[in-house]
């Protein structure tokens, strides 16, 4: 017989033969090639060909990260440098662990936990980088034939959410508190829902202003979905045409210039101005707590969480949403819709008024026409 495994995604071959129980990998994604190779193992075994069954030994997980997953990371994420930064942090993380001495079959959930254990004293997002660059590692091992199973890896708790949704009283206040350019950025993120690291390798050459409205391209991205173009609303738009000016009118060049070595707006300094806006919200409200409502600390990514969440409670279907977000995968899309009590209210009152365009069919002219109609619109929905 043939099965597949949870978490692999290569059919198993299992049998007896000889009174010997014969369980061994095809290393088929499809059933109908798996039966093929297993009718061939039963074929090798009759021949007295037990070599077949002999299991290659797994490398060392710091090898195996060395020699094939760097290699495939520093050509993957070459153009991509915060991605290929993760990665290399992640395997440095590992090698020096416990971990690095396993064999790549021998690991399991259990050392997974073992070394988030062993590295309590960091917070939970640098740990999750360890375990994630595990997880990635070992799905490749599986994919290149070097490990059949891909074993569970569970992330460690406690890592900072960025699924925040702010309210409009609570960005008009932040962004009443920001310096610039963060101030101009964050408006952006707020207004178009765009990535962070896109607003700041925003060029004018990806800006069209057409004197009442405009539209921003993405050149580059994530991925093949993440390269788009998005409308401005107003306040986009007054921004964008208020810096255009201010520079001169330029034709090119980076929307958000600076003096940093990429020559735009950078991580450090987006932070770093955001902090100070935070900073300057909690003055305020512990000096006039009356006027000044308090603004819980926030990560940057909360704005264009903020704005996905808006657009999807503003009727915004998810396929068109995952497009404005830029998003390869419905799944990861469906994290900004937050259907409300009115909203499911809502879907619930235009059923009933079907049903009643239904019901009352059959008393309009032409009832039995009018109502054989009616129906089959009903059921093509």
């Amino acid at each position: 017989m043939i099965y597949k495994p949870k978490n692999s995604r290569y059919y198993m071959a299992k049998f007896q033969w000889k009174g010997q129980l014969i369980r061994k990998s095809t290393r088929a994604t499809d059933a109908k090639t798996a039966r093929s190779i297993e009718g061939t193992m039963r074929a090798e075994l009759a021949r007295g060909n037990w070599g077949i069954l002999e299991k290659k030994p797994a490398p060392k997980l710091a090898d195996f990260l060395s020699k094939d997953f760097k290699p495939f990371t520093e050509t993957r994420f070459a153009q991509k440098q915060k991605s290929l930064e993760y990665y290399v942090f992640g395997i440095a993380m590992l090698s020096k662990s416990g971990l690095g001495g396993l064999a790549i079959d021998e690991i399991t959930d259990q050392h997974a936990g073992q070394f988030a254990a062993r590295h309590s004293h960091l917070s939970a997002s640098t740990i999750n980088c360890g375990l994630r660059t595990l997880r990635r590692a070992l799905h490749l091992a599986c994919d290149w034939g070097k490990l059949e199973r891909i074993p569970k890896i569970s992330l460690a708790k406690g890592e900072r959410q960025r699924e925040r949704v702010l309210t409009d009283d609570e960005a008009t206040r932040y962004l009443g508190v920001c310096a610039q350019p963060w101030k101009d950025a964050a408006t952006l993120i707020l207004g178009s829902g765009l990535r962070p690291g896109e607003v700041y390798q925003l060029r004018w050459e990806h800006v069209l202003l057409n004197g009442h409205g405009g539209l921003i391209r993405v050149a580059e991205g994530k991925s093949k979905a993440a390269r788009r173009i998005l409308p401005t609303v107003p306040a986009v738009y007054a921004v964008m045409k208020a810096r255009h000016e201010a520079q001169g009118c330029p034709a090119e060049g980076w929307v958000f210039p600076s003096g940093a070595v990429c020559g735009h707006l950078e991580q450090g300094t987006a932070k770093t101005q955001h902090d100070r806006a935070l900073k300057a919200l909690a003055k305020a409200h512990k000096e006039n707590p009356e006027d000044n409502p308090e603004v819980k600390p926030f990560e940057p990514y909360c704005m264009r969480h903020t704005a996905l969440t808006n657009l999807a409670a503003a009727g915004c279907d998810a396929f068109t949403l995952a497009r404005i977000a830029g998003h390869s995968s419905i799944q990861i899309t469906m994290r900004y819709c937050h259907p409300q009590a009115d909203a499911i209210e809502r879907a619930f009152a235009q059923m009933s008024n079907r049903r009643e365009v239904v019901t009352d069919g059959g008393h309009s002219e032409n009832a039995e026409n009018e109502g054989e109609k009616t129906q089959l619109v009903i059921v093509q929905r």
